[in-house]
């Protein structure tokens, strides 16, 4: 339920750019769990690599973002904080996976409430352009899930099978919202 933000001013060529986007997240995201769910129960090359693609390709999709909202005057500036979390989660969890679940779950558990805080803060501030509203309840519940991945790593068996699920809902959120952004340019047009 990573972080897609901006906050535009001028709103043209915006939301074709999130709903395309937005559809993307969806599959990879569902694509993503799926592959993770079938080995969340260790911390194998197939996992640690997962792992690892995820917050890198939050960062890419961030950039496509960020060079959409500046072409249309709008500020780029949360998608930068976006990059810079997520990728400095990315190191974060090259590192965690040394030294096993429970540290993959508190990184991974810091970056679901850092970027949930920023993603629910800038989707509020895109609410003009529609379909933020799952956006919204989506950085909520991330930075709730953060929570939790954190209490998960001081347990006794942790798992990586509800970082499977997280990204599955973050998906499904982002499905909703390119649906409510087709909605609302339908309207417009």
């Amino acid at each position: 339920m990573d972080t897609l933000v901006a906050t535009p001013t001028t709103t043209a060529g915006v939301p074709a750019t999130l709903r395309k986007l937005y559809f993307l997240r969806f599959a990879f995201a569902a694509v993503w769990a799926l592959l993770l769910f079938t080995s969340a129960d260790t911390l194998g090359p197939l996992s640690v690599t997962l792992l690892l693609i995820y917050p890198l390709f939050d960062v890419a999709a961030a950039v496509v973002d960020a060079r959409a909202a500046r072409a249309n005057g709008a500020g780029a500036t949360p998608l930068f904080v976006n990059i810079a979390i997520s990728s400095l989660t990315v190191v974060g969890l090259a590192l965690a996976a040394t030294s096993g679940m429970p540290a993959v779950l508190r990184v991974w558990g810091a970056w679901a409430v850092t970027a949930g805080l920023v993603q629910l803060i800038a989707a509020a501030t895109r609410r003009k352009l529609g379909g933020q509203w799952a956006m919204i309840i989506s950085g909520a519940i991330s930075t709730l899930a953060g929570g939790s991945f954190i209490a998960q790593a001081g347990k006794g068996d942790p798992s990586l099978k509800n970082l499977a699920g997280y990204a599955f809902l973050g998906g499904v959120f982002f499905l909703i919202s390119a649906f409510r952004l087709n909605s609302a340019a339908r309207h417009q047009g």
